[in-house]
Formats: structure tokens, C-alpha cells, sequence
């Protein structure tokens, strides 16, 4: 089992926070892709819309006779064929979301975690309680903790302080671990757990994993006998 340290907001080091190998395991990149995918697809807004000739503005009457002028026939002014005509088959609006199992995305989220404390970007601190709300004491709380690009916050207890000085910090996100996906833990360059929420967050996953891997257990199927065996029992029979 893995441990990390665990600091304090001046980076010093308090005590140690074991991790759990169920969790903090194996990265499957290939379920990364599909969660982050998923996240994106989910997040666009799907207003797009393109008039068709029903829309567009124009008379509906018909330009001119059918027959004997020698012109190609027409109905319309808004006919696709016409410059600004309605738009044949355009995007409309619509939902991009599609449903995801929540088993995978759960495994994405074990599999950001072990990713990110692999590259060494996963810290964990014994608490986020500040002085006061200004920003500039949270940024040095943050320089303390070695974030030099972005951060994303995980603290799960509610403190005002922590709220307000992180809220105009650039490149800095607050979130809850129930609010944690795996497009969150990959897009921002520092990860930094409260200890309560990691634990929290462990013990959720831990219990997924082990509850998925006790099913395998009990739907896998018994091995066949040996070809041996079988010929064997075949001449006993004849």
C-alpha cells in the first residue's frame, strides 16, 4: 500500500495518508478518453440552428407561370436553390449528452487518481483553514504547496474563508469530492486534497471497486477439465 505525505498549508510535512492500491492502481487510458468525451459531450450547448425555407423571410407566391416562358420552373423565393433560400438538412438544436455507465466513470475517476499521483502532481493537506479570505494569503498558501500553474481544490467542509480567497485566484477550482470527475483531475495541472475529502472519496471508490470485483468472482465460470481427464473417463465408460 502507497502513502503520501500529508502537509500543512506552509508545506510542511504533518503526517502520512495511506492509499489504497484498489484505488490508486492501474491508469486505463482508454477509459479516460471515453470519460472525458462523455464530460465534454454533455457540457455543449446545442444551440445551433440554421433557418430552413419555413423560416427564412420571403413570399410564399409563385414567381411565375408554370409553363410557357421558357424558364426553369419555381415555387418560391425561399427555395434552397435560391440565393437566400432556406438551408437544406442544417444543424439544429439539439443534446450532445448520451448516457454513461457509472461503473466506467468511476473507473476513470481510480484511474485519473492513480495517473495523477503517479506524475507527482496529488498532494494532500491536513486542512484548508485560513486566516482570513484574502487572496493574497491563499496564494502564498499555494506557492507554499508548490502549485505554479493551475489547482484544482478538493475540501469538502465548509469554510468561507477558503471560498472567498480562492474564488478570484486564476487558474484555481473549488470543488466538492462528490463533484470530482475525472475531466476536472486531468485538466488542471495540481490536484490538492483536504484529508477529509480524500478519505471520503477513497472509501467511495474502494467500496465500488470491491463490490465489482466480488461480482467477477461470482459470475466467473468453472474451468473445464483437462482434455486428459476427459479421454480418460471416455474409455471407462466404453
Amino acid at each position: 500500500m502507497a502513502t503520501i505525505d500529508v502537509l500543512n498549508l506552509k508545506g510542511a510535512k504533518v503526517g502520512k495518508f495511506d492509499l489504497s492500491d484498489e484505488v490508486f492502481g492501474a491508469v486505463n487510458e482508454d477509459l479516460l478518453f471515453e470519460a472525458v468525451k462523455h464530460f465534454r459531450a454533455s457540457q455543449r450547448a446545442g444551440t445551433h440552428a440554421t433557418k430552413n425555407r419555413k423560416l427564412v423571410s420571403g413570399a410564399g407566391k409563385k414567381l411565375w407561370k408554370q409553363k410557357g416562358t421558357g424558364r426553369a420552373r419555381v415555387g418560391s423565393i425561399r427555395s434552397p436553390l435560391w440565393r437566400h433560400g432556406g438551408t437544406v438538412h442544417g444543424p439544429q438544436p439539439r443534446s450532445y449528452d448520451y448516457q454513461f455507465p457509472r461503473r466506467k466513470l468511476l473507473g476513470a475517476l481510480r484511474s485519473a487518481l492513480a495517473a495523477k499521483l503517479a506524475d507527482g502532481k496529488l498532494a494532500v493537506v491536513e486542512n484548508f483553514e485560513l486566516e482570513d479570505h484574502k487572496t493574497k494569503n491563499f496564494r502564498q498558501a499555494l506557492d507554499a504547496l508548490a502549485v505554479q500553474k493551475t489547482a484544482l481544490i478538493v475540501a469538502n467542509d465548509a469554510n468561507r474563508n477558503l471560498e472567498l480567497g480562492s474564488r478570484n485566484a486564476e487558474g484555481v477550482k473549488l470543488m466538492r469530492s462528490s463533484e470530482v470527475h475525472p475531466y476536472h483531475l486531468l485538466r488542471f495541472d495540481r490536484v490538492i486534497f483536504a484529508r477529509p475529502a480524500i478519505e471520503r472519496l477513497q472509501d467511495s471508490l474502494k467500496k465500488t471497486a470491491a463490490s465489482r470485483r466480488r461480482e467477477h468472482a461470482e459470475g466467473k465460470p468453472e474451468a473445464a477439465p483437462a482434455a486428459g481427464k476427459r479421454r480418460t473417463k471416455a474409455k471407462e465408460v466404453a
